[in-house]
Order: C-alpha cells, then sequence, then structure tokens
C-alpha cells in the first residue's frame, strides 16, 4: 500500500531509515539484528533493462502514436522518463524532459549544467538539448516541434507532468491542441515483459525475506523505528533498494496508513509491517500481520482468516478480460455478507483491494469498483482486502500478483495461517 515518490533523495541513494540505524542503542536487540544482518548472503538478481527493450518501447510508442494521431509525447522527470530513456532524475522547477515524435528520434531537454551528467545516463540515441537559466526551456520543446513540422498536431502530455508545463507549452504554441498520452505511454507501463516481471519477482523475494528476518527477530518494547532498521539492514544486504515501510503496532493498525500515537510491541497486540524495496528500479510492496509473542485471540484468528480468504476470492476474480473492478466488487460483495461495510464504511475494507504496480509502487491502473479497463497479460497488482476495525485493531495481508495466459501468479505466495506469518 506504500507510496514512494521519486525525488532527489531517492534517486541518489542513502535514506532517512538507514541513517535512523546508526542511532539506535548499541545493547539494542534492533542494534544486534542490523548488524547480524550482514551475514545475510545477497540474492542474485535479474540484469537492469537493457537498451535493446527500451528502443523497443520507443518503437511500440511510435506505432501507438501514428494509430491515435498524436505527434510527439512529452514526458518530464520521472518513471516515465527512465522506461523509455534510462534518465533517472528527479523533478523540480527545471524541466528534463523527453519529447518524442511519432518519427524519427528523440530528443532530451535538460538545463546545460545537467548535460553531463543526462548523457551519462541515456540509454537510447536521443539529442540533448539544453537551456540556460535565462532561457525558457518549453521554447526547445517548441522549436522541435516546429522543425519536425508537428505544431499543428495533437501533442500528447504524459499524465503526470505539471501544469506549467503544458501553460508554458502554449504560450509558444498557442494553437496546438494538447492531449491525455495516457493510450501511449500508460498503455505500455501498464503491461510489463518478462523482464520487467523477473524484476518484479527479486524484488517481491527480497522483501518478504526481509519481512521474515524483522519479524522473527522483532522483541517487547521495540519501537517501529527499531523494527523497520532490522528490514532496511536485510534489505541492503539481499541486494534491493529500500523504499521505507509502514510499521503498525496494536491500534495503529486499525487505520491503513497508521496513527501519530506512539506505540511498542507488547505481547498478544497485532503488528502491521507494510513495505516496499526496488531492483532496478522495479517495485515489491508487500504486508504481513501477525500477533506477536502469543496466541491470537479469536477474534484476531477470525479476522485474519476473512482476510486471507479475501485474497482468494480476489485471485479467483482476477481472469483476464474481466474489468479490473470486478475483483473488487467480488471481495467487497464477500465482505459485505460477512456483516463488514457496507461499501468503504468500517468495520470493513476502507479502501480498494488492490493497485497497479511496476516502476511505481501505486501506478494505473486499481482494482476498485467501476475500473473497466479489462485485465491483459502482464499486468501487475497489489491483493490487498484488509479489514480494520477502528479503536481495536487491523489485519492487512498484500501479496502482489500478475496476469498470466491462465490467469493471475502470485508473486509471494500469502502465508497460511496467523500462527506462520511469514512462511
Amino acid at each position: 500500500m506504500i507510496s514512494v515518490s521519486t525525488s532527489r533523495r531517492n534517486l541518489l541513494g542513502g535514506g532517512a531509515t538507514l541513517a535512523a540505524a546508526a542511532l539506535l542503542p548499541r545493547s539494542s536487540a534492533a542494534w544486534g539484528a542490523v548488524q547480524q544482518a550482514a551475514e545475510l548472503k545477497p540474492i542474485p538478481l535479474p540484469p537492469p533493462i537493457t537498451p535493446a527493450e527500451r528502443l523497443s518501447r520507443l518503437n511500440k510508442a511510435r506505432d501507438l502514436m501514428q494509430r491515435r494521431g498524436i505527434g510527439a509525447v512529452l514526458v518530464e522527470s520521472g518513471p516515465s522518463l527512465d522506461y523509455f530513456t534510462g534518465i533517472q532524475w528527479w523533478r523540480s522547477e527545471r524541466l528534463t524532459g523527453v519529447v518524442i515524435p511519432a518519427e524519427g528520434d528523440p530528443i532530451i531537454v535538460t538545463p546545460f549544467f545537467e548535460q553531463p551528467t543526462i548523457k551519462e545516463m541515456l540509454a537510447v540515441p536521443a539529442e540533448i538539448r539544453t537551456w540556460q537559466e535565462d532561457d525558457e526551456p518549453l521554447k526547445l520543446v517548441a522549436d522541435f516541434l516546429k522543425e519536425r513540422n508537428l505544431a499543428s498536431q495533437p501533442i500528447g502530455f504524459e499524465e503526470t507532468n505539471r501544469f506549467f508545463l503544458m501553460d508554458r507549452l502554449q504560450q509558444q504554441l498557442p494553437s496546438t491542441p494538447i492531449v491525455s498520452a495516457n493510450p501511449v505511454v500508460r498503455g505500455l507501463r501498464m503491461i510489463k515483459s518478462p523482464a520487467e516481471i523477473a524484476l518484479m519477482q527479486a524484488a517481491a523475494d527480497i522483501m518478504a525475506a526481509s519481512l521474515r528476518y524483522a519479524g522473527e527477530r522483532t522483541r517487547e518494547g521495540m519501537a517501529p523505528p527499531e523494527v523497520d532498521a532490522m528490514i532496511a539492514a536485510a534489505q541492503k544486504k539481499l541486494g534491493a533498494d529500500y523504499d521505507g515501510g509502514l510499521i503498525l503496532i496494536s491500534e495503529a493498525s486499525a487505520y491503513p496508513h497508521g496513527s501519530k500515537q506512539q506505540h511498542v510491541v507488547k505481547r498478544g497486540e497485532v503488528i502491521l509491517l507494510d513495505c516496499t524495496c526496488s531492483v532496478h528500479g522495479y517495485q515489491a510492496d508487500i504486508t504481513r500481520t501477525f500477533v506477536f509473542d502469543a496466541d491470537a485471540s479469536a477474534e484476531q484468528r477470525k479476522v485474519w482468516d476473512q482476510v486471507h480468504r479475501g485474497q482468494q476470492i480476489a485471485m479467483a476474480a482476477a481472469k483476464i478480460g474481466a474489468p479490473a473492478g470486478s475483483v473488487d466488487d467480488a471481495v467487497r460483495s464477500t465482505y459485505e455478507s460477512w456483516g463488514y461495510g457496507p461499501r468503504y464504511k468500517l468495520p470493513g475494507t476502507s479502501h480498494r483491494t488492490g493497485h497497479g504496480i511496476g516502476m511505481e509502487v501505486h501506478e494505473p491502473v486499481n482494482l476498485v469498483h467501476g475500473e473497466m479497463t479489462p485485465l491483459a497479460v502482464g499486468m501487475c497488482f497489489s491483493n490487498e482486502p484488509g479489514i480494520y476495525a477502528p479503536g481495536k485493531f487491523g489485519v492487512r495481508l498484500e501479496d502482489c500478483f500478475h496476469m498470466t495466459e491462465s490467469g493471475p501468479k502470485f508473486f509471494t505466495t500469502p502465508p497460511p495461517s496467523i500462527d506462520r506469518p511469514f512462511d
């Protein structure tokens, strides 16, 4: 469920969680577990996405643009820029982006002083056009469109492009129609290739192993940052980039994204771990819920078993060609028959059954009521039909899956019972 944004800090490495680990008391169990993580053996990783695959993406994009009558597509910094070009860059007030024409090679637009770094990252044939601090970067885009005789054709904007880019391009080309690039960018990114699936599988394997490592070493009295530090240490040693997580203890687990109230691990209390990591830019998102150091109460066990059943209902509903929203409908109707809801009311499930996942933890499309996009081979989703009882506790089990010719396939196998939460 965690959502991760692209920032300069994310891209340049490091992170608050690993820094926080250094502040743990040297005598604490968490500190010991962080140090012991150094003994873990790295998991073999698939290779990163190749330049050849990125070229294939550009070719597919051009084909879609021609069929849709789109003259060019503008994509600014973020996962989609990486997807097409290999450039991993953060968003700021300065434009770095790619203009992909329906015919011919793209151009990269970036500040002059960033050109050497951008050139190092660029993985496809493209001219780099630079602008100085007192230049208008959208004029570079407009000039390119004029050169290619595209200024009178619709220009597609990637859906997360910021408003000021459209506003300033329209100042340069007032009569140029601007349209959604979703049929091109979203249409391609929703369907993962075998290489992308392999990277997501590696990330999921590492995420599951890291949760198991931390869960088995959680001790009474630990606070969320201590548990998080153990997960981060395991992630780093196993070979992934840790993108952070939610460590929800006791009543905090009743709220999907937690509470500002401070909780520590106590015997018999629910602990919910919802964490993400990435391998060569591709994400995993897994949640495990368990009861610490005690047999689960009848109520805790009942809710856990119902969420476990909810995951299976979602998988049964995820059929090739079915609307994505029908998966959510199947789970929610069953939950309502058990007395939860109705719809998003609590106690029950206050969020969608799942979200798309790939280069971003959350990306289109979602398993939510009303989403009519047909499920297709290569689509990837989370499956997390949590149940929450405000003031008491919540249970969320989350495993991601991808669609195959024969139906949905989990990246990670859901645990069999609340007594074996990391199996």
